[in-house]
């Protein structure tokens, strides 16, 4: 009889893990305590509008570019049309000036050189690193987990990196953050960082995506990122899967030293001869595992001082059509504003009108995404505190919107407000975390080196997902899935197959 794994999680790493050990001749079940599939990578519908949770872009949407293929054996971009944009977002300050950020890297620097002409230099060495990207293939990183590579594998793998080793260390180690500052032209030293998805973010991460938008390898799915999981949740269930939803795992059952097994929170038991978790790092080494199998590097990774990021998301309805609007626009504030109890000089808009199947016809899907910390919402959580500060943050963007789209309040059918706590209830992750540990330039080097998927001293057991992926990123944790199983069938002794549906 072939052998069976236990996942627990139903999000991409989960669902990618169980789609690879149906594939390899592995017996799977997935348990998820949420009623759907997806985890982080998701949506939910309000009255006929869909407020995506998730995707702006996705690596892999190019055939033939890095990780199109995992998408492929997942069956997650079959017959889905991918939506490619000319321009990535917009930054502006209200005073007529304006950074639009193109997908196409030598026009964004005519109009960089436009804004300011002193820069040049500066500007020349970032679009030169765009192009240098463009052939950087990212998926190698998690092609092959790095415990199973022989001399062979590492002296290919260096072979690949080493034309990319000077831009690596000049822009992988530079956050953005400290970019804008190089800039000369205020204007560019307060937009510029705005083009990267955090201040903390390495620079080539951000020139990573510029060159992929450009190469149309980064466009967004179709549909959204619920109906993507979805996808892939098909694709698990095609090769016999198996999903049990509103089933939380309550601990891993552990025996001479083996995972063998989870209890969920019925108090239902159920064994296997491996079990992977693709849930929260923390809840899964310190709850379900009670912490037994720990070293000092694990207590170093956990205790508080990695950072993490957790948001607020606003998500309105609102009947006036705005696809001829920019989709995606960063205001720089004159005056900073508090809100959900942190000081903010910018707020971000963006609209789903590019995607029609987000919205009723004419009308629009609007979100506004803030980072916000945990700590602030749980101490007023389950108290009507909780539900006043919601409305208020809502009713100070409603506010502010009005000054960008006139009128638009009246126009608003409706209203919802998702804090760390709902990623916390939902997800079940550490503080809220949207992406597990933040993508720095010193997670950086935790990402390239690789985190270890096991834990000291439990055989049988396996991690994946974006608490040993620093950055997270959908494509990064649906290789993290395929590598649990790639070390599954590397105990087993079995080589590791990969199928591509028709």
């Amino acid at each position: 009889m072939s052998k069976s794994i236990i996942i627990i999680g139903a999000g991409v790493a989960g669902l990618a893990a169980g789609c690879y050990a149906q594939m390899n001749g592995f017996r799977s079940k997935i348990f998820e305590l949420h009623e759907m599939p997806g985890g982080l990578c998701t949506a939910w519908e309000r009255k006929g509008y869909t407020f995506d949770g998730c995707i702006h872009y996705l690596f892999g949407s190019g055939p033939g570019q890095p990780f199109y293929h995992v998408w492929e054996e997942l069956g997650a971009i079959q017959d889905r049309a991918m939506i490619h944009h000319d321009e990535f977002m917009r930054i502006t300050d209200g005073k007529g000036k304006t950074l639009i950020v193109y997908c196409d890297p030598d026009q964004l620097e005519a109009h960089m050189k436009e804004l300011s002409p002193r820069d040049g230099k500066l500007i020349e060495a970032f679009i030169r690193g765009i192009h240098t990207f463009k052939n950087f293939d990212m998926a190698m990183l998690q092609e092959q987990p790095r415990s199973t590579m022989g001399p062979n594998e590492w002296r290919d793998f260096g072979l690949k990196v080493l034309p990319f080793a000077r831009p690596l260390a000049r822009w992988g180690m530079m956050a953005a953050q400290n970019f804008g500052e190089s800039f000369r032209d205020p204007f560019l030293r307060r937009a510029v960082p705005l083009m990267f998805a955090w201040p903390e973010c390495p620079v080539m991460v951000g020139q990573s995506l510029l060159a992929y938008l450009h190469t149309h390898n980064a466009g967004f799915p179709t549909g959204g990122s619920l109906e993507f999981a979805r996808a892939i949740e098909r694709r698990y269930l095609a090769l016999g899967g198996e999903i049990q939803y509103q089933a939380q795992v309550q601990k891993i059952i552990v025996e001479d030293g083996r995972a063998t097994g989870v209890v969920l929170y019925d108090d239902s038991v159920h064994h296997a001869d491996y079990v992977i978790s693709a849930a929260d790092g923390r809840g899964t080494i310190f709850d379900m595992l009670g912490g037994q199998f720990v070293d000092k590097d694990i207590h170093r990774t956990y205790d508080g001082q990695l950072p993490i990021h957790s948001m607020i998301q606003v998500s309105l309805g609102i009947n006036r059509d705005l696809s001829a609007e920019p989709h995606w626009v960063q205001y720089l504030l004159d005056q900073p504003m508090t809100i959900g109890g942190m000081v903010h000089d910018t707020i971000g808009v963006k609209h789903y009108g590019f995607d029609p199947s987000l919205a009723p016809p004419g009308k629009a899907a609007v979100i506004v995404m803030l980072k916000s910390e945990h700590s602030y919402w749980q101490r007023i959580y389950g108290r009507k505190l909780y539900d006043t500060e919601q409305i208020q943050v809502c009713e100070q963007i409603t506010g502010f919107l009005e000054h960008i789209y006139p009128d638009i309040t009246q126009d608003i059918e409706v209203k919802d407000v998702a804090t760390p706590m709902s990623y916390e209830r939902y997800t079940g992750n550490w503080l809220g975390s949207t992406c597990g540990w933040l993508l720095t330039k010193d997670t950086m080097r935790m990402m390239i080196q690789g985190l270890t998927k096991t834990l000291p001293g439990l055989n049988g057991f396996y991690m994946a997902g974006q608490w040993v992926e620093p950055g997270g990123s959908v494509p990064v944790v649906a290789m993290s899935g395929r590598n649990a199983i790639q070390l599954i069938c590397h105990e087993e002794d079995r080589e590791f197959s990969a199928l591509t549906p028709r």
